[in-house]
């Protein structure tokens, strides 16, 4: 096994680009020919992990109106991106560390066991290795998921790509809405450096595209960005729109339960995957989603 089989763990909060990075080492590795298929384990329920990972065959349960392939084979010969590796649960990690340690598997309802060549990326803004010590996650596959280990800083510890990543989304954004913006000024720069990100690059990607929709002039004034200082006090309800409504009750669930994705959405009546949705969207990062 090469380098560019070697599996490999990205950490880090959420919005810190660890998808783009595993996209990248696919890119860059000796399988870029080969396909590269995402599952975002977090939005998988216990009922539809083993269909959704390794397919089915026709009658295999209820719905199972035809076979289906799981991502596994959809995966062979390039590979399979295990996104919020952190929140499979404990019962279904012998499963997964099976085809990881020997690359077979059956389809849910089938005896006929079947053999992929996969490599593994895997990405989490979980500690794993406090998940380990506390007996939620298992050791074993946790050394097989992190033969390398790439540990993505939070923006707020990267000041100089604060400002690259500025220019980088509008940029992008100018040429989306057909805008013609030549930059920031020093006092939108400075605001952009000052504040602390808690959804990273996803929520400076949102800010950026706001202030482009919002900008009169040929540049981006403070004003532009509506971003809110760590000093201000929490805006009252009737200033927000649905939108804004939905991102602070989402940010202030998880914050209350500290980061358990399963007690907050229990409390706000969604399922698991409609708030992980939500927190995407957001630019949430769940460990610090009660500081806004």
């Amino acid at each position: 096994m090469g380098p560019s089989d070697a599996n490999v763990l990205i950490t880090g909060e959420h919005g810190t680009g660890k998808e783009v990075v595993a996209h990248t080492l696919h890119a860059l590795s000796r399988r870029a020919s080969g396909p590269m298929v995402t599952v975002n384990l977090g939005g998988l329920s216990e009922g539809v992990f083993e269909s959704e990972l390794f397919g089915h065959v026709k009658g295999a349960f209820t719905d199972a109106r035809s076979d289906r392939v799981g991502r596994f084979e959809l995966a062979d010969g390039g590979t399979l991106f295990l996104d919020e590796i952190g929140n499979i649960p404990l019962t279904l990690q012998a499963k997964l560390l099976r085809v990881i340690e020997t690359g077979e598997f059956e389809r849910v309802g089938s005896s006929r066991t079947r053999k992929v060549n996969v490599r593994i990326l895997s990405a989490t803004n979980a500690d794993l290795r406090e998940q380990v010590a506390s007996g939620r996650f298992r050791e074993d596959l946790f050394f097989r998921l992190n033969t390398v280990e790439i540990r993505l800083p939070p923006l707020r510890e990267r000041e100089d790509d604060i400002r690259l990543l500025a220019l980088h989304f509008l940029a992008e954004h100018s040429r989306r809405y057909h805008k013609n913006l030549t930059g920031f000024n020093d006092a939108a720069i400075n605001l952009l450096c000052g504040y602390r990100w808690p959804g990273n690059a996803r929520e400076l990607d949102h800010a950026v595209e706001r202030a482009v929709l919002m900008a009169q002039g040929n540049t981006i004034e403070p004003a532009d960005l509506s971003l809110r200082g760590d000093h201000e006090s929490s805006p009252r309800l009737e200033d927000l729109s649905l939108e804004e409504v939905e991102r602070l009750l989402v940010q202030k669930a998880v914050g209350r339960f500290y980061g358990n994705v399963t007690q907050a959405a229990q409390a706000l009546g969604l399922s698991r995957s409609a708030l992980y949705r939500r927190i995407d969207r957001y630019g949430l990062d769940d460990s610090n989603a009660a500081k806004q």
